[in-house]
């Protein structure tokens, strides 16, 4: 059954209670973008605001660590309330497995993520471990760009590889989720779907029918 992640980014931080309460009702879980400046040419949301968010729901979080030294953020957003931590393979393939370690030493289920150009044979060494797999189908940092539709060969092989050889992670999809792709995503073998701006929240001014706009949109493109 798919599932949808809004990201939080995306939503409009001062009214970030309010919002939260409408997509508590609509949505199955968060996706939580933290962004270095290094890793990636921007600055987004921090540990800060993460325990703000967590003091006004109880939704699964998966935190993004698009940062160039992970193991530094882990303690800091385990304990602001971080359900899922999903660091970038690139930055992580060194030691991996410290890494896993660490997360779930935590209290965290452990996520990854691959970059469009980083092929999934990347992390194959470790996907018995991996809970949530996460595949950019954009390069990383900026929302609003086009869609890498070779992408959809990397999702299917990650259902493939699951269904051979029993792994239990969800394929998690981050990059231009919208009406224009669901259909491809769902068939390639999709499981959650991160929804931004042109996914949700400029569907509508009212977040709640912004909702049910892309509930529609979904339905009607997967039919």
């Amino acid at each position: 059954m798919e599932q949808f992640a809004p990201s939080l980014m995306c939503m409009d931080l001062v009214q970030m209670k309010r919002q939260l309460n409408v997509l508590d009702q609509q949505m199955d879980l968060y996706h939580f973008d933290i962004m270095d400046g290094h890793y990636c040419k921007n600055i987004t949301l921090s540990p800060m605001v993460l325990k703000a968010v967590r003091q006004c729901t109880d939704k699964y979080i998966d935190v993004h660590l698009m940062t160039t030294e992970p193991a530094d953020w882990v303690e800091a957003c385990a304990t602001a309330g971080a359900s899922c931590i999903s660091p970038h393979a690139e930055t992580i393939n060194t030691d991996a497995f410290r890494m896993i370690h660490k997360i779930k030493d935590a209290g965290c289920d452990f996520g990854v993520v691959l970059n469009p150009a980083t092929p999934l044979s990347y992390v194959e060494p470790y996907l018995n471990s991996v809970d949530i797999l996460t595949i950019m189908t954009v390069d990383v940092g900026f929302a609003g760009q086009k869609f890498i539709e070779e992408m959809l060969d990397k999702i299917a092989l990650a259902k493939k590889l699951r269904e051979e050889r029993g792994y239990h992670y969800r394929i998690q999809i981050d990059g231009s989720c919208n009406k224009a792709n669901y259909k491809a995503l769902r068939e390639a073998g999709a499981d959650i779907y991160i929804i931004g701006n042109k996914g949700l929240f400029s569907l509508d001014p009212d977040l709640r029918t912004a909702c049910e706009k892309m509930k529609e949109e979904f339905r009607k493109e997967t039919a």
